[in-house]
């Protein structure tokens, strides 16, 4: 089982990032997943989730109306679309597998002012 997140990088306030995770060695669509996000000297903090039927998707107050999770089946994949970002959306993201828990390296998103 394998998360490869891509796709961070510094970007302005206002301005948007597409996360992606590449899953390997399982079928992301058959399982719950979920972006989590750390800022430093923070906890790590649950940003999105989908479940696995692909009809639910849950978010951080402080994300809703502003981030997207969604998934490409044929490619595996997960993704976070985050749009008018801000400075306190800065950390690392994470992607995570729920159950059996599985997490990726994470990718930084800083946010400027």
């Amino acid at each position: 089982v394998q998360l490869v997140e891509s796709g961070g990088g510094l970007v302005q306030a206002g301005g948007s990032l597409r996360l992606s995770c590449a899953a390997s060695g399982f079928t992301l669509s058959t399982y719950d997943m979920a972006w989590h996000r750390q800022a430093p000297g923070k906890e790590r903090e649950l940003v999105a989730m989908i479940t696995s039927g692909g009809v639910t998707t849950t978010f951080a107050d402080s994300v809703k109306g502003r981030f997207a999770i969604s998934r490409d089946i044929p490619k595996n994949t997960l993704y976070l679309q985050m749009n008018n970002l801000k400075p306190e959306d800065t950390a690392v993201y994470y992607c995570r597998r729920v159950w059996p828990a599985s997490w990726g390296q994470g990718t930084q998103v800083t946010i400027s002012s």
